[in-house]
């Protein structure tokens, strides 16, 4: 009996994937190149043409790092020329450049407020001379969100909502509906081992807490190396399929 409702609630999902794509350009997917992780992707992958969005979790939620190193690994693996929207001139290049953005494939624009920068964010998708752009907000209402998901299926872009606020407390906003495809939250988790003292690669807890058309999972991942690229810890890729994690959990 189980079995048989998965089969028809996949069959439904289907269909209403076939529904809200068909008068959409088909723009593909980038896969993260972890099986576990593509498999929760609709298309086996994140959506391009598509706005998608990530913060932090807990005290990551005020500075944002974990987030913009995700989603600059995400932009790193697309070819072509970057905008990223900041209002705060707090962006570390080196360390985008750690995770695959090097400085000559980003166009940075400091914004003076929240509207400027969603003025701009929605500009670059509409350009559609940028591969992807990346904005750096606290605000994002339904309506604001379903313009920039408008303007990235007209040009093919890539966007990427990193939510920042400036208390902890504010985070809250982000569990208000929007129409970006995607949600995501990453925190920082205890880097990997060594076998002689000092610090490994730093490993995020990434949770997929919305995919249209898809359920809810979390992973724990190496964060991005010099490619842009994640990947499954070494004792997590030795263990069976069925032990290994991306927990899914209710659907979206």
């Amino acid at each position: 009996m189980h079995d048989r409702r998965s089969a028809e609630l996949e069959t439904l999902r289907e269909r209403i994937r076939a529904v809200e794509y068909a008068c959409r350009p088909d723009g593909g997917t980038l896969p993260f190149g972890i099986p576990e992780l593509d498999a929760c992707l609709p298309g086996g992958g994140l959506t391009l043409g598509a706005v998608h969005e990530v913060a932090g979790g807990g005290e990551e939620a005020v500075d944002g790092a974990a987030a913009a190193l995700f989603a600059a690994g995400i932009a790193a693996r697309r070819p072509g020329q970057v905008l990223w929207c900041v209002t705060r001139p707090d962006l570390f290049a080196p360390a985008l450049s750690q995770a695959g953005l090097g400085p000559d494939r980003v166009i940075y624009v400091e914004a003076g407020d929240e509207p400027t920068l969603l003025a701009c964010f929605e500009e670059g998708l509409r350009h559609g001379g940028v591969t992807a752009v990346v904005a750096e907000t606290a605000r994002l209402s339904l309506t604001a969100s379903r313009r920039l998901q408008l303007a990235a299926e007209g040009s093919g872009a890539l966007g990427l909502a990193v939510r920042r606020w400036r208390r902890a407390a504010d985070a809250a906003d982000f569990g208000q509906p929007t129409a970006c495809v995607t949600r995501w939250r990453v925190s920082p988790a205890p880097s990997s081992p060594l076998p002689v003292p000092g610090v490994g690669r730093p490993r995020w807890f990434v949770e997929l807490l919305r995919c249209r058309g898809a359920e809810t999972a979390d992973f724990t991942l190496e964060a991005c190396d010099e490619t842009g690229r994640l990947a499954l810890p070494a004792e997590l890729v030795r263990r069976s399929p069925a032990s290994r994690p991306g927990r899914r959990r209710a659907a979206a």
